[in-house]
């Protein structure tokens, strides 16, 4: 696991550039993307390995004005896991001053007390075959506000059983809370959720990611 100072003034960034918002409630908007280098957890079905390590040490302002520079006013804030780089809150609060619309995806593993109130937050909670549900704060739910999302990544019926239970337990349907299923490419037929989502009349977005569907599963940058 790559470790940061905490008083880093700087980021270590996987990739940053311009693409369709290939998933949340943005799906199909142009929109700049920052990823940070860099994560705690390892699921199973992850497509972005590649951020694990590496990556270009580059100022906060840097990346900021890299941002401005691809003329977009969506930019989403991801990894890896982003929160783990203490630089993440100044850039996030550096966007949001430059008047952009700043969207933060994270594994929901972190506690969010230090994001921006004005940063929408997209936390991809961990189902149980991701193998990292045990990392899962749901003191986070807490911290949500309307416009803000929680995403489940599903790779089986018995994840789609367990998101729905969660769901219940934790209040999130008919709340001001987005809730989002989605599932892994390859691995949960897409049909198989839309039929068990009818059945059971959920008040969900059901999503594919639709970037995958453009580009396919393997290309990066988009």
């Amino acid at each position: 696991m790559l470790e940061f100072e905490v008083s880093s003034p700087s980021l270590l960034i996987s990739e940053c550039f311009l693409s369709l918002q290939g998933e949340s409630t943005h799906q199909g908007k142009l929109c700049a993307f920052v990823r940070l280098s860099g994560c705690h957890l390892r699921c199973r079905w992850c497509d972005t390995a590649y951020a694990f390590s590496g990556g270009q040490r580059m100022s906060v302002e840097e990346v900021a004005a890299k941002v401005l520079s691809m003329g977009c006013g969506l930019v989403e804030v991801t990894g890896g896991e982003p929160l783990l780089q203490p630089g993440v809150y100044v850039l996030m609060e550096k966007l949001l001053e430059a008047g952009l619309e700043v969207l933060l995806e994270t594994s929901g593993s972190i506690y969010l007390d230090k994001v921006p109130l004005a940063v929408k937050k997209i936390v991809d909670f961990k189902p149980p075959g991701s193998g990292e549900a045990a990392h899962n704060c749901w003191a986070n739910l807490s911290l949500l506000k309307k416009g803000d999302e929680v995403k489940f990544v599903l790779a089986s019926q018995e994840d789609y059983a367990w998101a729905k239970e969660v769901c219940r337990r934790e209040g999130l349907f008919g709340g001001e809370v987005e809730v989002l299923f989605s599932t892994v490419l390859g691995l949960l037929s897409p049909l198989e959720v839309a039929t068990w989502l009818i059945a059971d009349k959920l008040p969900v977005r059901f999503q594919l990611q639709q970037h995958k569907y453009i580009w396919g599963g393997e290309q990066r940058g988009v």
